[in-house]
């Protein structure tokens, strides 16, 4: 049997709702699915389709229960599975570089289905945009933590390609998507490191720049707590509160980009 700690993505930071809400529920699941021969790609095929079904729900449900407490179930279990694929992949060394770019394209799909129903096409693909930005410093703080220590950012797949021409469009997706905001981020965050240091920063200038609260914060603005904090909204019936949250969460991303350059000045001072 399986457990949490052998299945579970090794962070350097926790996000709460996923440690302890939806990966103990996911970690349940592990020993079934893998007994069953379920592949990780197929459960993101699922999750995808409970994400859109509840998009759906959200655009033309009417009343309680098909505009509120469906589409917020829904997406609980969403993520509940969406934390299973990676857990199933680990437990039975099926880690696979297409499972990585289509779990993460799928949720991208979800995610402009679910903010357009909340705000229209327009709104809501600038909705997602956003998204996709706060959820992107997440990943490259939590990768500037990890180089800043020695530490080996993502373990390799355990399985080649066995679908090449799929994995050459989930590649082709990933680099007109996410490459470009990786790139850009990065890129400023470097800028911002090289101008607070007045030059090449030392590994102590990186460990400041990289402290646990800032890479915790983030962390804890991932994709089961965006989740979580949509299906509350959903049952409390102010769905707008969820797209509004968003530049607020931008707004405290930014003011933690200060902080982390003050520590660094700060160090360099002393």
């Amino acid at each position: 049997m399986s457990t949490l700690a052998q299945t579970r993505k090794a962070r350097p930071a926790d996000e709460w709702a996923a440690e302890r809400i939806f990966r103990p529920l996911a970690q349940l699941l592990v020993d079934p699915a893998a007994r069953l021969g379920l592949r990780p790609e197929g459960v993101v095929l699922v999750h995808t389709g409970l994400g859109l079904l509840a998009a759906w729900q959200v655009a033309h449900g009417r009343g309680f229960l098909a505009a509120r407490l469906s589409p917020a179930l829904l997406l609980q279990l969403k993520t509940v599975l969406d934390n299973l694929d990676g857990q199933l992949a680990r437990a039975t060394g099926q880690t696979s570089e297409t499972g990585r770019y289509l779990d993460s394209e799928m949720d991208v799909l979800v995610n402009m289905a679910l903010l357009c129903a909340l705000l229209g096409r327009r709104k809501g693909a600038a909705a997602t945009l956003l998204l996709s930005l706060i959820l992107t410093v997440d990943f490259l703080w939590e990768r500037e933590y990890r180089l800043a220590r020695g530490e080996v950012f993502r373990a390799a797949p355990t399985l080649s390609a066995d679908r090449p021409a799929l994995l050459a469009a989930l590649r082709g997706f990933y680099s007109a998507y996410f490459l470009p905001q990786e790139r850009t981020l990065g890129g400023l965050f470097g800028r911002r490191l090289r101008a607070a240091t007045g030059g090449d920063p030392a590994p102590e200038d990186r460990l400041a720049y990289t402290p646990r609260m800032v890479t915790t914060i983030a962390a804890n603005l991932g994709l089961s707590t965006q989740m979580l904090a949509l299906g509350l909204c959903l049952l409390a019936g102010r769905p707008q509160l969820y797209p509004s949250s968003l530049s607020v969460q931008a707004g405290l991303l930014a003011a933690l980009q200060v902080w982390r350059e003050g520590e660094v000045r700060r160090r360099k001072s002393r």
